[in-house]
């Protein structure tokens, strides 16, 4: 009986791992003591890794903030530091935010950015799904790099198409800055991207079926609906604000539906 239900466990553990991913937002290692120190964050971040270990889920996506302050190399180390940590059987894949790219991005901090993570913008697939990733810098503030911001946008349509075309279930695209909070006509303002870039992008989603795209940055939840598009807005890992909790979302994919929910670090599965 005992190796029954070890065996059992195995079965149930190798199932989440097939059907679970987690989002994990906003690190944003220097945010809690103004880039004094950053004693906090790590804290918060052990803490997270940690927690994606004993639930092994297929992949942890983190979106956006990495650091507090994109050139203080102390803060990077530390971030490096503990995403080794990460049991290696789950893939990591990072996002660019505001603070690791710029407000207004240059040529200059996307090369750091490419130098020190990998790509701004890519695509994966695990199992059922397909991940799209942006940089949502490159829809907003974008007057000193327009032709970086035209090449993503371009990239993004053939991409789309690809990973259609390849059958892919389930689309699902990942940024730091969501298209909109609440309602896809809301008002331009420092959480979303102008309308202008906002409705192409939005076509593009719902053009190709995309249902879901998780973002973070507004260190608060929130969740917005555009027809059959759910955008999903999660605190941060790191320090939240306005009575936020920090905490991680965890994402399940299953019977061809995706449903999700985040937990603080109060009541963690």
């Amino acid at each position: 009986m005992t190796i029954h239900r070890l065996f059992l466990a195995f079965a149930l553990a190798g199932t989440l791992a097939a059907q679970t991913f987690i989002q994990m937002s906003d690190p944003q290692f220097g945010m809690f003591a103004k880039d004094k120190d950053f004693v906090q964050e790590t804290a918060n971040f052990e803490f997270a890794i940690a927690t994606a270990n004993r639930l092994k889920p297929a992949f942890v996506v983190i979106t956006g903030d990495l650091l507090n302050k994109s050139d203080d190399a102390a803060q990077a180390a530390e971030y490096k530091r503990i995403t080794a940590k990460l049991d290696p059987k789950i893939r990591l894949f990072n996002v660019a935010g505001n603070h690791d790219v710029g407000n207004e991005p240059t040529r200059e901090s996307l090369a750091q950015y490419r130098e020190r993570y990998g790509a701004d913008y890519y695509s994966f697939r695990v199992g059922d799904v397909a991940g799209i990733v942006l940089n949502s810098n490159l829809q907003k503030g974008v007057e000193k790099v327009p032709e970086e911001a035209a090449k993503m946008e371009a990239w993004f349509r053939n991409e789309l198409d690809r990973v259609k075309l390849a059958g892919a279930r389930h689309i699902i695209v990942f940024q730091h800055i969501s298209f909109f909070l609440k309602d896809p006509n809301e008002e331009d303002q420092y959480f979303n991207p102008p309308k202008t870039v906002r409705e192409r992008y939005l076509r593009l989603l719902h053009e190709y079926g995309v249902q879901q795209v998780f973002a973070g940055h507004y260190h608060r939840n929130e969740l917005g609906r555009d027809g059959d598009l759910e955008m999903v807005t999660s605190a941060p890992v790191g320090m939240p604000l306005e009575g936020a909790k920090s905490g991680l979302r965890v994402v399940t994919v299953k019977d061809g539906t995706v449903t999700h929910k985040f937990y603080d670090f109060g009541e963690l599965p």
